[in-house]
């Protein structure tokens, strides 16, 4: 099996000690690095699988170095912060990052954490292998370039809207309750937020349906879930 590398960016050593203590034990490889700056140059030289990062830098935000990341790379980011308001979870996840884990955090939920993001990122591997371009109506993505399009013109999706349409393709005809997409998207720290999908599946259906009112696409089921059409 391969051994996942994670690049761990923290600047308080008892933190970063902690967490590299962990990887240690449990057979990860891994980097680290205190600064934004730096994490960008190890993300760029290294290619980890995992990155954990906080946000709370000496030089730039962590949302700064989610960004930069975001613009050639799509590997897995889980930010681990003190920060706990909602709108600093919604700030960092709508930049890119693929789950958030408040400070004080256990070693077992960290764990958990990057089991779960391991079966995505295995998940996504099988997806790319069987199916390069998902086709329905005039909606077509391309997974290998992450881009997603309505007829000749590609949509303009934040990295949450087009995490959002891909795993919704992905199980064309299904009805995936709000909590399935909250923990496939965003974690289990968000399963319960139903407002913020709400939020954000609003957006998406804005750019891909003509008439959102009357969704061609995305289909509600009050107080379940959310279904993708088929379209001919």
């Amino acid at each position: 099996m391969k051994k996942f590398q994670i690049l761990v960016v923290e600047d308080d050593a008892p933190v970063r000690n902690l967490i590299t203590t962990t990887l240690r034990a449990h057979d990860y490889r891994f980097i680290t690095s205190g600064t934004g700056e730096g994490a960008v140059m190890e993300v760029a030289s290294h290619n980890p699988d995992i990155i954990l990062l906080d946000l709370g830098l000496p030089d730039i935000d962590g949302v700064e170095v989610i960004r930069r990341v975001r613009s050639w790379s799509n590997v897995p980011i889980i930010v681990i912060s003190a920060r706990a308001e909602d709108n600093d979870k919604i700030d960092a996840l709508d930049a890119g990052a693929d789950d958030y884990l408040t400070k004080p955090f256990s070693v077992e939920e960290l764990l958990a954490r990057l089991r779960v993001t391991q079966r995505r990122l295995a998940l996504i591997q099988n997806v790319s292998n069987e199916q390069a371009v998902y086709q329905n109506g005039p909606l077509r993505i391309d997974y290998s370039v992450g881009c997603a399009y309505l007829g000749d013109n590609e949509l303009s999706l934040t990295a949450m809207e087009y995490k959002l349409l891909c795993l919704l393709a992905r199980n064309t005809g299904k009805v995936l309750t709000h909590r399935f997409i909250l923990q496939n998207v965003w974690g289990s720290s968000w399963e319960n937020d139903i407002g913020s999908l709400r939020v954000f599946m609003a957006t998406l259906r804005k750019k891909l349906e003509k008439t959102p009112g009357a969704p061609q696409y995305i289909q509600t089921h009050i107080g379940v879930g959310y279904r993708m059409q088929k379209v001919e």
